[in-house]
């Protein structure tokens, strides 16, 4: 990895554990990435992968229960060893979030106004006038009709795709550096999902914020990310340009879920689907955690945990798999034949 100094975001070896009754769970094992200005990174795979409690570690969210390892440098800042205090300068300021579910992230018993107000009163030290103008000039950045008015009401006078909106006007009050957006799409029809990610795009365009988009929705990726991390059982299967993940995948489980994918031209072809369930985060092999959904499973696969390392067809993206590129092609090309998926 390159110097963390020259990069807007750098993770090092971040690492999510959970006390239990059950005992110590690793739902993140030791993930690394470097984020620029301007860049877009997806980070995709199943639920309970660990992609949501990985930047919850970031923004020093996750539940009382759990403990981050690793740093997380912002600037030079490890934002993993902040004191609380610090971090409340930056978190909401310099990186945002969107939450996964509007409804919930916003509170019912307060106007759209004041919880977009007192962002600006904590951390620009506006008043409540000058922020209330901020407000609604966020809101019409993010194209909501008639935001004078609409900046008044409550978050239940609001539709799904209209609260949404308000979430993401909130996260760029102060036109942070680094905004966090986990699954921002997923409670929204496919109208409203594809107007929130051009309003993304457009956004990021205009303020040159960096973008961390969490998601199980590859065509989202496709459309809006530079680089991809895909995640599995808490550990970075494949990690590196969009593109070259998504024409010529090099891990197994990448490849799985790129052939999930529905498309139109299949026509009445059965989908191609991963058996099994996902590991027990508890209870991890000592190998690759894919190990027993993967059809092409080696024997070392599941006591030795492979190298993560750069793919031998592409120097820019890096690989955890015993198996060489051109059988898991070959592999993914048989697994199509067989169940009368078009190749």
């Amino acid at each position: 990895m390159s110097n963390s100094n020259q990069h807007l975001l750098a993770v090092k070896q971040l690492g999510v554990q959970f006390q239990t009754p059950d005992g110590l769970v690793s739902a993140v094992n030791g993930i690394n990435f470097t984020l620029d200005r301007g860049q877009t990174l997806g980070i995709v795979g199943e639920s309970g992968s660990g992609k949501s409690q990985s930047v919850l570690a970031m923004m020093g969210l996750l539940a009382n229960n759990g403990s981050a390892s690793g740093q997380v440098l912002y600037q030079g800042q490890d934002l993993i060893r902040m004191p609380k205090p610090d971090l409340n300068k930056i978190r909401g300021n310099r990186i945002a979030m969107i939450f996964q579910d509007p409804m919930t992230s916003l509170n019912p018993y307060l106007t759209v106004e004041r919880q977009m107000t007192e962002v600006l009163e904590f951390h620009k030290g506006m008043s409540r006038k000058e922020a209330r103008t901020k407000a609604i000039q966020a809101l019409d950045a993010v194209k909501m009709p008639e935001a004078t008015r609409r900046v008044s009401m409550y978050p239940h006078e609001f539709s799904g795709g209209m609260r949404q909106r308000v979430m993401i006007a909130m996260s760029l009050l102060c036109e942070p550096d680094v905004l966090v957006a986990d699954e921002p799409t997923t409670a929204l029809d496919v109208t409203v999902q594809a107007q929130i990610l051009i309003l993304m795009r457009e956004l990021q365009r205009d303020f040159g914020t960096a973008i961390i988009m969490i998601t199980h929705d590859l065509g989202v990726v496709a459309g809006l990310c530079d680089e991809v991390m895909v995640l599995y059982g808490g550990q970075v299967m494949e990690q590196g340009n969009a593109e070259a993940i998504f024409y010529r995948p090099s891990h197994p489980y990448t490849a799985g879920l790129l052939a999930a994918v529905p498309r139109l031209e299949d026509g009445d072809s059965p989908m191609l689907a991963i058996p099994g369930s996902p590991p027990n985060m508890a209870r991890l092999p000592k190998g690759c955690p894919f190990t027993e959904r993967c059809a092409m499973a080696l024997p070392q696969c599941g006591t030795e945990r492979p190298v993560f390392a750069p793919a031998a067809h592409d120097a820019a993206v890096q690989r955890a798999c015993h198996l060489p590129l051109e059988v898991v092609t070959q592999n993914l090309q048989r697994l199509k034949a067989q169940q009368g998926v078009p190749a």
